[in-house]
């Protein structure tokens, strides 16, 4: 989401129904803080998606969960027929991806 609005590329249309548009809103830390930046309401909605997807979409609901986030829950999309090792690569794949992605942000 950096690069892409910092492009200046935006969703078309509006974001609420008094007629601000994607664009007219700030990019990085100015969205959330500033003169033009998103309403306080609109920040609290932000916050409680986020809360519901953490509290009730991103769970073990069956506690069968291998490691911390495996969210499968039941499901097998072929991880159970690999081999330890080709398991323990992946999730450093993984891991890494996730790290290289939160220095990319700075």
């Amino acid at each position: 989401g950096q690069i892409v609005t910092r492009n200046g590329q935006h969703f078309p249309g509006d974001i609420d129904y008094e007629g601000h548009s994607f664009a007219s809103f700030p990019n990085g830390l100015a969205a959330i803080n500033g003169p033009d930046s998103i309403s306080s309401a609109g920040l609290l909605q932000i916050l409680a998606f986020v809360a519901v997807l953490e509290i009730r979409v991103m769970t073990d609901v069956t506690g069968e969960s291998e490691f911390r986030g495996d969210f499968r829950n039941g499901f097998d999309f072929g991880w159970n027929k690999q081999t330890e090792e080709w398991k323990l690569q992946k999730r450093a794949v993984e891991l890494n991806q996730g790290r290289a992605a939160m220095m990319g942000i700075l």
